[in-house]
């Protein structure tokens, strides 16, 4: 029996006065400030999370977690959507990639939920904890191999470094071949870029990785999923394939680099671990800001609202987490009882290895560039305006020009070209023409292709 939300203690808010967007460079450069106004109304209040596309946001803690633990009050599959159903959701809506309905977990209530659940958390949980570790340092050896021997001792860690890393370490996990893996990072950097046709791109890398372990399977996620004994289709594998890609990639991009640029603060106090960097990220700067869709199965009274049956109900993590009610007791708490991985039934599956691989890859930067720092205060950096992360735009640092040694069992053939900033998307892409001459020729292939290369010696 479902037990009913207590709203006592919830100030009474002021009426709202049309839906408060959640999108563009106002609330992008800010949105605490948006959220302080949504608390005014109570547990929840609604917003335009795209034009033209309203739903409820729940800035409560309290309340988000009662609703993440309540998997027969709140439902997550979209095709309850009623605006959507009802032709009121614009066709090229920003929102529909990240509401939309796909035949994954994410989407699944019920039976269907545990099984295709059940897969996921099985094949994760092969993955030894050693092994991810070196791939993490191999991968981010070799990131910042590209850029450390810079003349001027500057790069931009987003884009070379915080973006990239995660790929090259889930590329190694599901175990594509470097061709496939080119594919794979050129589809999942394309789809967050809004690039056309990256859906078709990823979608058909993963179609053609599925075939090939079909006839080679391998010791790898990919196989791992399809030999369960849930007995997935190869759509379904394909689509939780794109859920842990999508899911893990940009989200860990962004732990990445707002943990680093908060340990190279100078405010940052010494002597702290890196881990506590990352905690304090996943608390303040919840990578997943605003997301998790549900859907009321029949009318429910949150505070002085009703949530109507059908329509959308999101979670903001991060005004969750930054709650006032909560945080006056946040240092009671355990340090993991914020809500960035979520919570309940569909908490993130993979929320300790992508803990381990964020500082992972913070700590290695450290130890490759042990005088790196900042070029610009944290409180200055740029964050990206859209509602559904919180990721930084830029973290411009500096450091002494040096050539970082590969991980163990890997050599590059030799010394890469300096890199400057650039996109991930660049990154699938071949070397530049126009490099100076006194660079070696790098391998042929995109980003993973010459990963790949360079652990090998090649």
């Amino acid at each position: 029996m479902q037990q009913p939300y207590d709203p006592a203690g919830i100030p009474a808010g002021c009426p709202a006065h049309g839906n408060v967007p959640l999108h563009g460079t106002e609330f992008g450069s800010d949105p605490e400030s948006t959220y302080t106004r949504l608390r005014s109304q109570g547990p929840s209040a609604p917003v335009e999370i795209a034009p033209g596309v309203d739903v409820e946001l729940v800035t409560s803690y309290d309340a988000g977690l009662y609703i993440l633990q309540n998997p027969t009050l709140f439902v997550r599959d979209s095709r309850r959507w009623n605006a959507l159903n009802e032709g009121r959701v614009p066709a090229d809506s920003p929102a529909l990639p990240m509401m939309g309905y796909r035949p994954n977990a994410l989407f699944s209530d019920g039976a269907a939920h545990a099984r295709l659940r059940q897969a996921v958390t099985d094949s994760l949980a092969t993955v030894d904890q050693g092994r991810l570790v070196r791939l993490t340092q191999q991968s981010a050896d070799y990131l910042i191999s590209r850029f450390s021997s810079d003349a001027l001792g500057q790069a931009e860690l987003m884009s070379a470094y915080a973006q990239p890393l995660p790929l090259l370490v889930f590329g190694d996990l599901f175990g594509c071949p470097p061709e496939i893996g080119d594919r794979v990072i050129a589809g999942i950097t394309g789809i967050f870029q809004g690039t056309p046709g990256a859906d078709e791109t990823l979608g058909g890398a993963l179609a053609e990785l599925i075939a090939l372990k079909r006839r080679e399977p391998g010791e790898d996620l990919t196989t791992r999923l399809m030999v369960h004994s849930a007995r997935l289709t190869d759509e379904e594998v394909l689509h939780q394939l794109v859920t842990l890609l999508s899911g893990g990639t940009a989200p860990l991009s962004a732990a990445i680099g707002t943990s680093t640029a908060l340990y190279l603060n100078d405010d940052w106090p010494t002597g702290l671990p890196v881990e506590d960097a990352v905690v304090k990220t996943l608390w303040n700067y919840a990578p997943i800001a605003n997301y998790a869709g549900h859907y009321p199965t029949q009318d429910v009274e949150l505070g002085d609202r009703t949530l109507r049956a059908g329509d959308p109900v999101l979670i903001s993590f991060a005004a969750a987490n930054t709650d006032p009610r909560l945080t006056e007791h946040r240092e009671k708490l355990s340090s993991k009882a914020h809500l960035a991985f979520g919570a309940g039934p569909h908490a993130c599956p993979a929320k300790d290895p992508a803990f381990m691989i964020a500082a992972t890859a913070v700590e290695s930067l450290l130890n490759r560039l042990p005088d790196v720092e900042m070029r610009v205060p944290f409180k200055d950096l740029a964050w990206v305006p859209t509602p559904w992360s919180r990721s930084l735009v830029t973290v411009p640092i500096r450091y002494t020009p040096r050539t970082v040694p590969p991980a163990a069992g890997a050599r590059p053939a030799a010394p890469p070209a300096a890199v400057t900033a650039q996109s991930p998307a660049a990154y699938a892409q071949q070397a530049p023409a126009g490099r100076p001459s006194h660079a070696a020729p790098r391998p042929k292939g995109g980003l993973f292709s010459r990963f790949r290369a360079w652990v090998n010696g090649e």
